[in-house]
């Protein structure tokens, strides 16, 4: 296997910027065991049959958490799939914002789910909440429910088929303490990596030509949904904070900034 890996990450230099890690993680995937226990104990173990159909998926920039059905964030183990966007570590600069927001029990929404990965992240760090998720996907909001069964977190979530497009999309759901969101916000001309713009759900990616349509729906109708003292946090590219935080202004909130590990905006909240 050591000698398979070595070869697959010389096969995927001209794709990948991580090349030796996806090797290695698509190798444990065909042994069906984890990372960590495949480079202390299998490494001299003949290489798996499966390997080199998942490496040739690889080559054709097909993202690995795709590849492997699973992608982690912030300490979860989640199922991914083509309906939902791969969730990433900049996101999880949101549930950092949120850790810090006062409250022993409340309810906490999470708009535009897909694989319910900021609603459970913070459901699993907040004994006692509860929360919704809605995604206009119905195959992502199943793959949402499989995660929070997988986590024992199906007594505290609810998920919804709601487009906030539509009119009328927040009837039932109640007030929130907390409202979480990832909205779509690349900008329609944007040149994205191929693993990206060839596989992930489009319709969770682009949001008119400067990204900012989804804000413009939304932000007008979240202090409606939100209780006395709650928040939202948005997601935001790095360049739009500026933008983001006018339609916030300009809708009676007040905004703070977050920013990622990188240094880069990524996160407002809304008060």
């Amino acid at each position: 296997m050591g000698e398979a890996i070595r070869a697959a990450t010389q096969t995927l230099a001209s794709v990948s910027d991580t090349a030796r890690l996806d090797a290695e993680w698509l190798m444990a995937h065909a042994l069906g065991v984890s990372r960590s226990d495949m480079l202390l104990r299998h490494m001299r173990d003949p290489a798996p049959e499966g390997f080199a159909a998942l490496i040739a998926r690889r080559v054709g920039h097909e993202p690995v958490a795709y590849i492997t059905g699973t992608a982690e964030f912030y300490g979860l183990t989640l199922a991914v799939t083509p309906a939902t966007l791969i969730p990433r570590g900049d996101s999880e600069t949101l549930i950092e914002a949120a850790r810090e927001h006062e409250g022993e029990l409340g309810r906490a929404l999470d708009l535009g789910t897909g694989s319910g990965a900021l609603l459970l992240a913070v459901l699993a760090n907040r004994e006692g909440w509860e929360g919704v998720g809605i995604d206009a996907s119905e195959d992502a909001l199943a793959v949402a429910e499989r995660n929070a069964a997988a986590l024992g977190l199906t007594q505290r979530s609810a998920w919804h088929h709601r487009n906030w497009h539509t009119p009328g999309w927040t009837e039932g759901l109640g007030s929130f303490d907390l409202i979480l969101c990832n909205p779509p916000y690349v900008e329609e001309d944007a040149q994205l990596d191929p693993q990206v713009r060839d596989h992930e759900p489009a319709s969770a990616l682009f949001a008119g030509p400067e990204g900012l349509d989804d804000y413009r729906v939304l932000i007008p109708q979240l202090r409606a949904m939100l209780n006395a003292d709650g928040i939202a946090i948005l997601e935001i590219g790095a360049n739009q904070a500026e933008a983001v935080g006018a339609l916030a202004t300009a809708s009676g909130f007040a905004t703070r900034l977050r920013r990622d590990l990188a240094g880069r905006p990524r996160a407002l909240i809304l008060m």
